[in-house]
């Protein structure tokens, strides 16, 4: 039976969803021996600590079944936030729920960590596409944080060796980047040129222009 968009509920796991973990563990491993890329496994003591921490997206069916699931992390005191382990069960796929669930927490990241940088690494095309629309830009390594800790992370990919042989300057994956500030800036410049384009007339409130 055909899901609608709205048969969804995602919001910031909480202590009711530990359950979830082992069957997230098995989906991420799961979903990276398919893809032939990525990190194939995450600590049940890791996924844990996220949901504990309000770190951690879920998205749920009306029947209370797993759907969904993204977490976040934060790098260099705060400064950097990652938005990670994206995932969605296949049977419920097609359905814009990998682009709520993205959406939903950026916003959240957003308001927890409003001057972080937001960043992510990723193969996949659709998750690229969800990142640009959401104002991400490509970036070169060297622009993500540095922190050992992170890149560490990536250990259990079958594509380490690539990423430890260049020095962690490029590998399979393609890293995004949200910088508040500039995201700010641009949208400053942005309505400054609308502005310049609206006659001066019409700068002028209707009923002062009524009175001349």
């Amino acid at each position: 039976m055909k899901k609608s968009h709205d048969a969804f509920n995602i919001l910031v796991a909480n202590i009711a969803h530990l359950d979830y973990t082992d069957e997230l563990c098995k989906l991420y491993e799961e979903s990276a021996k398919k893809r032939g890329t990525g990190i194939a496994k995450r600590d049940p003591k890791y996924i844990q600590e996220k949901i504990l921490q309000d770190k951690a997206i879920i998205a749920t069916t009306s029947k209370n079944e797993l759907a969904g699931f993204c977490y976040i992390e934060t790098w260099e005191g705060k400064n950097y936030v990652a938005n990670s382990g994206l995932i969605v069960k296949e049977e419920f796929r097609k359905f814009g729920l990998a682009k709520r669930i993205k959406k939903f927490v950026f916003n959240y990241t957003n308001t927890k960590f409003p001057s972080a940088k937001i960043f992510g690494i990723t193969t996949s095309l659709a998750v690229m596409k969800i990142n640009s629309d959401l104002g991400y830009k490509p970036v070169t390594f060297s622009e993500l944080t540095q922190d050992d800790d992170f890149w560490s992370g990536c250990k259990s990919c079958i594509n380490y060796d690539v990423l430890t042989r260049t020095e962690r300057k490029n590998c399979l994956c393609t890293a995004m980047l949200y910088d508040p500030k500039q995201a700010k800036e641009k949208k400053f410049l942005k309505a400054q040129k609308i502005e310049k384009k609206i006659p001066a007339k019409l700068k002028t409130p209707k009923a002062q222009r009524n009175k001349k």
